[in-house]
């Protein structure tokens, strides 16, 4: 990114999102969810691939409001993370008839895209992460609002009922406006029972300091971003229990799948045939006809990851 002429850097960063996702969703054999060779009964790869490209704008214009802000045309708290949100979620659900696919992933994405964006002079993954904790923490209430109106666009699965400011109550929008509460104030709430919402609040953990190390590990010791791709997913589904698992089904279920991701890893995953037979094993049993045990939060995380791991400079 260092070379890269400022007309040319939110290109850049959007690339690098949307191609963090394709990677992602093309990693096989990732268990229980969509990928090259597997398609979930009403959503399929081609689904997921026509969102990635759909939403490529809403990255390039958050990280164009990055830019903004580095040159101090605007303040961060001028940046319209929500706004930027709902236009993406827009542009997904109009790409492809697959309903829902990359809602998560284009929340753990868009703070990457602007705080990509506030970079200046050389790049680092310090400065981004830096930069992602300013954005978050200047969030408005009005991002909250245009957060609620894009998950009411999909209705996601499994979405708690929260006692405080529930996003299926109309009143909880009176009360954003009414206390001031802005979108990271919801996602406090909701980091409880919420990976995604989680890093939002903690500054990336599972990102930065889990994912990304044992990611690049993996590609310089396989030299194959496949299955570097599907071992950081197997490596953050055993440490993290699935929270998209844990709302379908309970806590118990989704750490009893975690133990069996670690099962795999243990045992070599794709590079030893018994880690190759546990993984198919495990990628059976998450299978079931309402794709409840579907890791769908470890997806979205492991798409982070690999976005940082474009923006850091690779090349497939």
């Amino acid at each position: 990114m260092n070379d890269i002429p400022p007309t040319e850097k939110s290109d850049f960063i959007s690339r690098c999102l949307e191609l963090g996702i394709l990677l992602e969703v093309s990693g096989y054999p990732k268990p229980g969810n969509v990928h090259r060779t597997a398609d979930f009964k009403s959503t399929t790869f081609e689904h997921y691939l026509a969102s990635a490209v759909a939403i490529a704008p809403s990255f390039r214009c958050a990280a164009k409001q990055g830019i903004r802000v580095s040159n101090g045309e605007i303040a961060a708290v001028d940046v319209g993370i929500g706004s930027i949100i709902k236009d993406a979620v827009s542009r997904m659900l109009g790409s492809q008839n697959g309903g829902n696919t990359l809602l998560g992933a284009i929340i753990i994405l868009a703070p990457i895209a602007v705080a990509a964006g506030m970079v200046r002079n050389s790049f680092s993954l310090p400065k981004l992460r830096k930069n992602i904790k300013v954005v978050v923490e200047s969030t408005t209430p009005q991002d909250a609002l245009e957060l609620y109106d894009a998950i009411a666009l999909v209705n996601p699965g499994g979405l708690n009922k929260s006692k405080e400011l529930d996003v299926t109550d109309p009143a909880s929008k009176k009360k954003i406006i009414d206390e001031g509460v802005t979108l990271l104030d919801t996602f406090k709430i909701a980091s409880t029972y919420d990976s995604i919402a989680s890093e939002w609040v903690n500054n990336y953990p599972i990102t930065f300091d889990l994912g990304y190390p044992y990611f690049i590990k993996q590609l310089k010791e396989t030299g194959d971003i496949n299955t570097a791709t599907v071992h950081v997913f197997m490596k953050i589904l055993s440490e993290v229990p699935d929270t998209f698992i844990s709302r379908k089904v309970g806590q118990s279920k989704s750490e009893s799948i975690s133990a069996e991701a670690k099962e795999v890893l243990n045992a070599g995953g794709l590079t030893t045939p018994l880690g190759r037979n546990l993984l198919m094993k495990l990628d059976s049993q998450l299978r079931d006809p309402d794709n409840n045990l579907s890791p769908g939060t470890t997806a979205d995380i492991t798409e982070a990851v690999l976005a940082l791991n474009n923006l850091n400079g690779y090349k497939p």
